[in-house]
């Protein structure tokens, strides 16, 4: 990679994390202010960035023009789109569909709840693997050898005080989520927000993707989250068969 095009790309990465001034770019950068103006130019030319009314610059509208043409790439978000916005129809709560990037997931999708509490995740947000049910989902369909490099970036960081942040542990609840097809997070990610979620499968029957459910327990316990795990069993089974997948003798008796 070219150290310019290194340099405008670092430029995006921290305006991502907000808006910056030319001083805060090229102190985040360690760049001279000199070089990020150049570059921040030729971004600008291009509607990467623009610089507001505070002369504090901004991404611009053709990144986000590019955002969302490579959502609408991603073959398995239009396949799930039908059967998630259903879901929530039917049931009202905060619904994601996340895949596995390294050892983080991402959110591609997300249907807020019906209800007055919104969630703030977003759709791009990413997330740890080690304390949320879509990470346990995409993680305990994983071959040994490859979950183990996963987890090897893993710092395993407590969350709340309910994460697991032992490894040994976190290989258990594995277990039981590829043993019961389904995975729980019981305030490990936020406090005071409940999650289930359930795997996507691709014509191959890997896991592709993950749906989940989060709900509040300002609007519903976790027991009565839990009584959904069937309908969510179902939703990501449809979307599974629709994504290609072919359920043997064995899948659908286990």
């Amino acid at each position: 990679m070219s150290g310019s095009l290194g340099k405008a790309l670092r430029i995006l990465t921290v305006l991502g994390e907000g808006p910056a001034s030319l001083d805060e770019l090229a102190r985040r950068l360690d760049v001279h202010k000199t070089t990020v103006l150049r570059l921040l130019r030729t971004l600008a030319d291009e509607h990467f960035v623009h610089r507001d009314a505070q002369h504090r610059y901004r991404l611009g509208s053709r990144l986000f023009e590019l955002s969302s043409r490579g959502l609408e790439q991603r073959e398995v978000r239009a396949v799930a789109a039908p059967h998630l916005h259903a879901f929530n129809r039917a049931h009202g709560h905060t619904v994601h569909l996340s895949e596995r990037d390294g050892s983080e997931i991402v959110y591609i999708d997300k249907l807020d709840s019906h209800d007055h509490v919104r969630m703030a995740s977003r759709v791009g947000l990413r997330g740890p693997v080690h304390s949320t049910a879509a990470g346990k989902v995409l993680l305990a369909d994983l071959p040994a050898a490859e979950r183990d490099r996963v987890l090897d970036a893993v710092a395993f960081t407590a969350r709340t005080p309910h994460t697991i942040t032992d490894r040994g542990a976190y290989l258990a609840e594995l277990d039981r989520v590829r043993g019961q097809g389904w995975a729980q997070d019981r305030e490990e990610n936020e406090p005071s927000i409940n999650c289930i979620g359930a795997p996507v499968r691709g014509p191959a029957g890997t896991v592709v993707a993950a749906v989940s459910v989060s709900v509040p327990t300002i609007v519903a316990g976790y027991d009565q989250l839990i009584e959904l795990v069937p309908s969510l069993l179902a939703v990501s089974g449809a979307i599974s068969r629709d994504n290609g997948w072919r359920p043997t003798r064995e899948d659908s008796t286990a």
